[in-house]
This record gives C-alpha cells, sequence and structure tokens, in this order.
C-alpha cells in the first residue's frame, strides 16, 4: 500500500490492516449481515492485498476507543488515470454514523491524500441501504452491470456509481 497512513475523521480512524486482523476482515466479511453484499476473498487473497502497493487495504476503527468498526479496501492507487476503485467497504456496527463517516473519509484520502481524478464502485442491486449512502455522498450513477453477478442459484445486476474530483472539491466547499 502506499502511505495513505493513519487518517481520521469524525467518529472513525483508518489504519493499514495487519497480517493480525486477517481473522476479524474474514469474519466481517462472512457475517450473514454482509456476506450477500459483496463478493469474498480467501484469506490469500486478502494477504497478498496488504502486500501490493496498488492496494489500501484498511481497518476502520472507533476513534474513542480504537474498536474495530469494519474495513476498507481501494484498488487502483498507481492507476496512470487516477481513477481508484472503492472495492469494498464492511462496517460491523450498522446504524451509528461509521459507514457514512467512511465513506468521507475515503474521498477524503482519495481526493486529497492519493489525488484521485475519479474514485468509483459498484453496488448489488439489492443493496438499497448502501445505493442510498453512497447517493447522498454525491456518487452518480453510471450504470448497470445487467445480471453480470452469479449468486447462488441467480444472476444479479451491479450498479456503478463515481465521483470525480472536480465533483468532490464542489461538494467539499459546501457548508455542512
Amino acid at each position: 500500500m502506499t502511505d495513505a497512513g493513519v487518517m481520521q475523521y469524525g467518529p472513525v480512524v483508518f489504519r493499514p490492516t495487519t497480517e493480525a486482523d486477517l481473522g476479524l476482515v474474514l469474519k466481517l466479511e462472512n457475517d450473514d449481515e454482509n456476506a450477500s453484499f459483496i463478493r469474498q476473498w480467501p484469506i490469500d487473497q486478502h494477504r497478498s492485498a496488504l502486500a501490493d502497493d496498488n492496494i489500501a487495504h484498511m481497518i476502520i476503527q472507533k476513534k474513542s476507543n480504537k474498536a474495530v468498526v469494519g474495513y476498507i479496501i481501494l484498488i487502483g492507487l498507481k492507476n496512470p488515470n487516477r481513477s481508484i476503485n472503492f472495492k469494498r467497504i464492511v462496517i460491523a456496527r450498522k446504524g451509528e454514523g461509521f459507514g457514512r463517516a467512511s465513506v468521507r473519509l475515503l474521498k477524503k484520502l482519495a481526493f486529497e491524500k492519493l489525488e484521485a481524478h475519479r474514485l468509483w464502485l459498484d453496488v448489488v442491486e439489492f443493496n438499497e441501504r448502501a445505493y442510498k449512502l453512497y447517493e447522498s455522498e454525491g456518487f452518480v450513477p453510471e450504470g448497470v452491470h445487467r445480471e453480470s453477478l452469479k449468486q447462488g442459484d441467480r444472476f444479479v445486476s451491479v450498479n456503478i456509481m463515481s465521483m470525480l474530483a472536480h465533483e468532490y472539491r464542489r461538494q467539499s466547499d459546501a457548508p455542512d
């Protein structure tokens, strides 16, 4: 991972994921509340991501007591087009504002520290909670990959959303 270091915003702090965190990462990923919304990685894929300077794999902690509340993955930190994939966010403690605070901190990291031009993500069609969060945080729908993901015995569609640097700057200039 490039030097993303430790960053904080509101109630959350990001720090690089370590090998010691991977058991918890897998547990969060496979939790019933999360598993249908994300594609699980085997531990070796997470381990490889930790060593890859094109990937930011970070733990989300509660600022007040450092309790782990989730993790994020960004891919494409070295993309020559400065287009970074917001690959994954998993929040263990839902409904407490950690997801929104994490998305805001992630945008700050991507656009201010990593100098992204474009931050993009995909979200499965039935994850309405995440879709609404991303939309409320300024991500723009780009299109749908129709029935592109097989889950169990059915195919589901995936929505693509993004934010551009100038949209982030405009949003950042607006009063809260």
